[in-house]
């Protein structure tokens, strides 16, 4: 089977269950930061030197393909989805974030200012995955605003996320024998 399907070709796209809607839908937009959110991770991945990072964010990758399948759901379908045996983004995931986040907290220490990008390659790439955490983020707050969203947790999850790769950066600077560059504001 080819990739190239044509189908595309007059600007749709399949959500899951073959429900065709613009590529500017904003379930697509949604997808799509989250895509390239675990694009930006797997730079922060290879990019790591501690292992037990890199085992996490590969953890998180897989998570965020369950997120993904989740939001290309219409509301309509979402016990079909489940029925299916797919999973959805729950409490569980974002508590896994929580512990990963309280532990590197404990590694790091205490933080002032603003941190800068670029002390490490690690860090670097960790950061870069934070921001567009923070723009996929965005993109699944417009979808609960506007009533497309039904699992807040997905919000909860991509909160704590950017919260611990902010984290992950930071622990990834010391670990490298760098110093964050701050900026008090």
């Amino acid at each position: 089977m080819s990739i190239i399907t044509k189908t595309g070709d007059q600007g749709t796209t399949s959500l899951m269950y073959n429900r065709r809607v613009s590529k500017s839908d904003p379930r697509i937009e949604a997808c799509g930061a989250v895509d390239e959110l675990s694009a930006a991770l797997g730079l922060a991945r290879c990019a790591s030197q501690q292992p037990r990072v890199a085992e996490a964010i590969l953890g998180i990758q897989h998570d965020l393909i369950a997120l993904m399948g989740e939001l290309a759901t219409s509301a309509e379908d979402l016990a079909r989805h489940e029925r299916d045996g797919y999973q959805r983004v729950r409490l569980e995931l974002t508590q896994r974030l929580e512990l990963l986040a309280n532990a590197t907290s404990t590694e790091t220490g205490p933080f002032r200012g603003w941190a800068l990008p670029g002390n490490s390659p690690a860090a670097a790439a960790l950061d870069f995955a934070r921001a567009v955490c923070r723009r996929a983020e965005r993109s699944v707050v417009a979808l609960w605003e506007q009533g497309l969203l039904q699992n807040v947790e997905i919000l909860k999850y991509l909160n704590r996320l950017s919260d611990l790769l902010w984290l992950l950066a930071r622990s990834a600077e010391a670990h490298a024998g760098t110093k964050s560059q701050t900026q008090e504001s």
